[in-house]
This record gives structure tokens, C-alpha cells and sequence, in this order.
């Protein structure tokens, strides 16, 4: 696929504008962010809970993963954090596993230019501070554009090992997918280790802002992403501020047990086998306690 003429001069015009503003050592932008994730309820509680039930719960998935972010960057830094707002009341009993769902984490703070990324984490009831180097996507850059705002956005495409917690896996039950060995003298089910789920990523950068800067983990396109669509989650640029009069200090999280990201994620990986034998053992007497 090629880019016609116009688009391909129009498009080197933009860049080349946009070069004289960031060359500006000073340089600085904020970029707001819009999360949506979709869930699929169709075998949520392993087919036993009502329709009712379900939009329920769907209901209160959409409050806690529904957010707005906002990303402060410069040539080589960027610092991403969830614009701060009312906190959703009636949590209840739900909002445990919802915390789990929240990939994001708290602020997260990314410089290309060292390759270092630190992100404080809070994770049932616990601060951690993960720091680490950046992870690198293979991104396969296109040819195809389309506008976001006043933004000429072209696609890149690349493919993403899902690390950590997986809320997929989490909801799968046991009768679904691991059968017995009959060798097992101890009669308990046998779990074979799953290799990590790959999913598709689809990027939309802008190189009128030409940082490799991008929401959440997203980085490493010669311009700034303005929307990132991964498995059920997309996120959607929706304004840009470009040199503001007053500018923002990168203040570096700090707080929280500091550890790598394949430190945090055998954390997580533990205490969610520990929640699923849980919910597993609760199933198994009827339901458990709730009333």
C-alpha cells in the first residue's frame, strides 16, 4: 500500500512545522486520555449468575475501568497519572477483585532516553514501586492515516505477551479446563503452566508531535500515541495542550516497596491462585457464607 502524493507532501509539511516548536529544550505537553474496556459476561461466575446479576456487575465494571489520564511529556520524559476525581461510593464487597482489574496502576513515569520505567502500584491493600527497564514492542508501522482531532495519525500494529495478572484466566474454573490424573494419589487436580496470552495491539501516533511518547506502557513510534486499542481496552486522546504557560515537574514516584516487574507480577500471580483456590473452596460448600 502506498501513500498518495498530497497526503505524503501534507504530511512532511506538518512534520517539518512541528520541528521548530519542539526544538525548544523547554518543550512540554499534556495529552488527556479516555479508558474504555469491555467485558464479557456471557460465562461470568461460570454461567450461574442471572441477567440481572450480570448488568449489575457489568455496571459497576464500567464505573472502576472507565477512567480519564492524563499523560505530561517532553522529549525524552512523560508522566502518567488518572486525573483526580470523586471516588465511585458503594464499592462493597466487589471492589476487591475490581482493584485487581485495574492494569494502570497508580503514577507511572517513563523516560526513553535511559529506558527506565517506575510506576507505583498499590495491590490489595499493599504499595509497591516497580521499577524497571521499558519494555519494547515490535511495532510494524503502516500506511494507513486517519485524523484524530486536527492530528494526522498513522497505524502501527504490533503483537503483546500479556505479563502479570490476567483477569481471563482468573474467572476460569476449574471443571472448565483441567482434568484429573488419574496417577495423582492426592485425587487434586493437576495445573499445567500456561504459556502467556498474546494479544494484538493497534496504535494511532501523530508525528505533528514527534516525541515516541504514549498512555500507559505504550512508547517507541516517531510520534506520540493518541489511541491504543488492546484486546477489550482502547484508549482515546481527547485534548492536547502543546507548551502550556505553566510547566509541570516530573516528580518521580517514590512511594511503595520497591521491586521489578517480574517480581511484581510472581506477586500477583501468587496471591491470585491463592483468591481463585478461595472462590473455588466457597463454590464448593454452596456458595459460601454471603447473605
Amino acid at each position: 500500500m502506498k501513500i498518495n502524493s498530497v497526503k505524503l507532501i501534507t504530511s512532511v509539511f506538518l512534520i517539518l512545522t512541528s520541528l521548530f516548536l519542539f526544538a525548544q529544550k523547554s518543550f512540554q505537553g499534556k495529552a488527556y486520555y479516555q479508558t474504555k474496556t469491555t467485558v464479557d459476561m456471557s460465562n461470568f461466575g461460570g454461567g450461574k449468575l442471572s441477567e440481572e446479576r450480570k448488568k449489575q456487575i457489568a455496571d459497576r465494571m464500567k464505573n472502576a475501568l472507565e477512567k480519564v489520564y492524563i499523560l505530561t511529556f517532553n522529549q525524552s520524559e512523560s508522566l502518567y497519572k488518572e486525573e483526580a476525581g470523586l471516588e465511585t461510593p458503594g464499592q462493597g464487597g466487589g471492589g476487591m477483585r475490581f482493584g485487581m482489574m485495574n492494569a494502570t496502576g497508580g503514577n507511572q513515569y517513563k523516560n526513553v532516553k535511559a529506558q527506565q520505567l517506575i510506576q507505583e502500584q498499590e495491590f490489595f491493600g499493599k504499595q509497591f514501586l516497580i521499577n524497571d527497564s521499558l519494555r519494547k514492542l515490535d511495532w510494524e508501522m503502516g500506511a494507513e492515516t486517519k485524523m484524530i482531532g486536527k492530528y494526522m495519525c498513522f497505524k502501527a500494529t504490533a503483537v503483546k505477551k500479556v505479563e502479570g495478572f490476567d483477569f481471563s484466566s482468573f474467572r476460569r474454573r476449574p471443571n472448565d479446563e483441567k482434568p484429573q490424573d488419574s496417577t495423582n494419589t492426592e485425587n487434586k487436580v493437576v495445573e499445567k503452566e500456561e504459556a502467556p496470552r498474546e494479544i494484538m495491539v493497534t496504535a494511532w501516533y501523530t508525528p505533528q508531535i514527534p516525541v515516541n511518547q504514549g498512555p500507559d506502557v505504550y512508547w517507541g513510534l516517531p510520534g506520540l500515541i493518541l489511541e491504543v486499542s488492546a484486546d477489550r481496552t482502547t484508549i482515546l486522546c481527547s485534548k492536547i495542550i502543546l507548551n502550556p504557560s505553566e510547566k509541570d515537574v516530573f516528580k518521580v514516584p517514590s512511594k511503595g516497596k520497591e521491586v521489578t516487574q517480574k517480581e511484581y507480577d510472581i506477586i500477583v500471580k501468587k496471591k491470585t491462585e491463592e483468591m481463585r483456590e478461595m472462590f473455588r473452596n466457597r463454590g464448593g460448600r454452596g456458595g459460601g457464607r454471603r447473605r
